[in-house]
């Protein structure tokens, strides 16, 4: 596995993007663009079964799209805060959303799709008022939220930790969130590599056709 640099991050397509340059540059996300490219209706996105590589992909993506959506509506920092990205429920209800813009502006979506979209923005608006309040993260600071344990369950790794907030740039955040996510699935794909690799060895050698009697 290569190791990831911010430079990496910001290269799905070869040029050199810097973080600040996200909502502009990275192609694919713009919401006039057309909603999806490939055939039949967008499919959910399961974040706990991506791979390093579409993950780095998804959430690139899915930042672009959010910071076209939020110049687009004028959200503030109520519904969409600028550290939305370390808060796993603030990605998956955006993540929700975008799949459901996916599908309302699909090439065989009928005419109504976009005002039902709409319309559902209203409800998605309160939803999220709702769970970044209860997280407590706003456009000048952010908390890592921690759900209480339950009675014999594991302290947390260090390494399952995110990393210090950047409240100075938030665009360097971002990119430091993305590669600790990234670095952790690849350190999970590893193992089970490393585990694969130990079955295999286990599996004894029957030689060949010519070495068995018959």
């Amino acid at each position: 596995m290569t190791e990831l640099s911010d430079t990496d991050l910001f290269e799905p397509d070869g040029p050199d993007l810097e973080p600040g340059d996200v909502a502009e540059d990275y192609g694919g996300a713009d919401l006039g663009d057309n909603a999806s490219d490939t055939d039949g209706p967008p499919a959910p996105i399961i974040w706990a079964e991506l791979s390093s590589d579409e993950l780095e992909h998804q959430w690139l993506t899915l930042n672009a799209w959010v910071e076209d959506l939020r110049h687009t509506f004028q959200f503030p920092a109520a519904v969409i805060p600028p550290f939305w990205h370390r808060h796993q429920l603030l990605v998956e209800h955006l993540s929700a959303l975008r799949t459901h813009w996916q599908a309302a502006y699909h090439p065989e979506q009928g005419g109504s799709g976009p005002f039902g979209w709409l319309r559902d923005l209203d409800e998605w608006k309160t939803r999220m008022r709702e769970a970044v309040s209860m997280l407590g993260t706003r456009i000048d600071q952010d908390r890592t939220h921690r759900l209480a344990p339950w009675p014999g369950e594991p302290e947390p790794e260090p390494e399952d930790s995110l990393p210090p907030v950047n409240l100075d740039n938030r665009y360097e955040d971002l990119v430091a969130i993305i590669m600790w996510h990234v670095a952790r699935v690849r350190r999970q794909e590893d193992h089970y590599y490393e585990m694969v690799s130990a079955a295999i060895d286990q599996i004894p050698d029957l030689g060949t056709d010519d070495d068995i009697d018959i």
